[in-house]
């Protein structure tokens, strides 16, 4: 069994004629969270595109669990252990909080197959809301639902694209503590956050991307002994 979980070496991606992904090369390891950090247009959301099959790399390799993915659609990609938290959310806002769930389950029988009910214990926040439309929810009540949408695929990787945008600082500490469980249960997580301190409290593992390139990468200890590595390309003073 491979020691990472995912692993992208030499990934490059296009919009039209618009280089946009480098040779971008990190790894999850089994278990672990990666902070995948950078200023906006770095190009971390195009790395997230390019591993869930959204945006088809131009080069390079994807591999999950040791087999390459770069060439598989995205249900295939999806259906194999992968899955996407879109930034933005993208719920079915006319579908209540269930039927959100339950349209994206996927069995995979064992105790640690994830329900409604395993959702509803790990945001509490959604209990009281089953039968509320998605697109009435507030905006973290929204994101809960869209983490919870994707366990519910029950994925071996977790791809978490900016899960604290736009919400109050009381919702961000409920979001981090389920993402904190997550890590806990050893789901593997690639986390894209602009919040600085929140990604280092979380993360295990910092790849820091600039133009698209990889500018750094480290463990997040060695990011905390030395901050000014990572943040001299985040814009964060």
């Amino acid at each position: 069994m491979a020691a990472d979980a995912l692993v992208l070496e030499g990934v490059h991606a296009h919009y039209g004629r618009s280089h946009v992904l480098h040779g971008v090369s990190l790894r999850v390891r089994r278990g672990g969270v990666l902070a995948l950090l950078g200023r906006n247009g770095a190009g971390k959301t195009t790395t997230m595109m390019a591993i869930a099959g959204l945006l088809k790399p131009t080069g390079g390799r994807i591999a999950f669990e040791g087999r390459a993915i770069e060439a598989l659609a995205p249900e295939a990609i999806a259906r194999s252990g992968v899955r996407l938290v879109p930034q933005g959310r993208r719920l079915f806002p006319s579908l209540s909080v269930q039927e959100n769930l339950s349209v994206a389950a996927q069995r995979k029988p064992g105790p640690r197959e994830w329900t409604a009910e395993r959702v509803y214990e790990l945001f509490p926040l959604l209990k009281p809301r089953v039968r509320q439309r998605a697109g009435t929810l507030s905006g973290g009540e929204q994101q809960m639902l869209a983490i919870g949408r994707a366990l519910m695929g029950n994925p071996e990787v977790l791809l978490l694209d900016e899960p604290s945008e736009g919400l109050a600082p009381m919702i961000v500490h409920e979001v981090a503590q389920g993402i904190a469980r997550l890590k806990e249960e050893g789901l593997s997580i690639l986390l894209v956050e602009q919040n600085f301190n929140l990604a280092m409290r979380l993360a295990d593992d910092v790849v820091v991307l600039h133009t698209g390139a990889v500018a750094m990468s480290g463990t997040a200890q060695e990011v905390l002994a030395d901050p000014e590595s990572a943040t001299r390309h985040l814009g964060v003073f």
